[in-house]
């Protein structure tokens, strides 16, 4: 019976089963150079970030910001917010021809980050709302290894598109 209630107690006290924290994934990150070899001029769209970006992390949210635009330009870096509870976020930017809004959910896959985003758009050919789905899956190859999948939809009858793209911590 003491066993029981020793048993019972340091479970009340949080002493159960251990739980797997998320990572970390804060800090200043430059995307890693091109492989050699690779055809010049024919770049992919990496990640969606530029390089270098600034993330930070706390219990509820991770912001990804960088700059996009040039000093001659006085815009401020881009910032986007996402909830890590799951819970839908937007985030608007300022391109081109107005203010474009895009809608983020986050999940967990383990120790993976899953940034689902929503992007809308008119399409060329009727004018009428278009989407396209990015799949950001962010990992941790080592604490100064950020990997960053992203998987895009096909668009307008293409074909899907995935990249892989390794920062390093600065």
């Amino acid at each position: 019976m003491a066993r029981l209630f020793l048993f019972l107690t340091a479970l009340a006290l949080g002493g159960g089963p251990a739980t797997v924290a998320a990572p970390d994934f804060s800090g200043r990150w430059a995307a890693e150079p091109a492989a050699p070899g690779a055809p010049a001029g024919r770049g992919d769209m990496g990640s969606g970030w530029g390089t270098p970006l600034t993330i930070t992390q706390d219990a509820n949210r991770l912001t990804v910001e960088y700059a996009f635009f040039g000093r001659g330009d006085l815009q401020p870096p881009l910032k986007f917010i996402y909830a890590l509870d799951g819970s839908e976020t937007k985030n608007s930017v300022m391109m081109g021809r107005g203010v474009q809004t895009q809608s983020s959910k986050t999940a967990w896959d383990g120790d993976k980050l899953v940034i689902t985003t929503i992007h809308t758009f008119a399409d060329p050919a009727t004018g009428k709302p278009a989407t396209v789905e990015v799949k950001q899956i962010l990992s941790l190859e080592s604490p100064t290894s950020l990997v960053v999948e992203t998987v895009r939809s096909g668009v307008l009858g293409g074909q899907p598109t995935s990249t892989k793209t390794v920062y390093r911590k600065g």
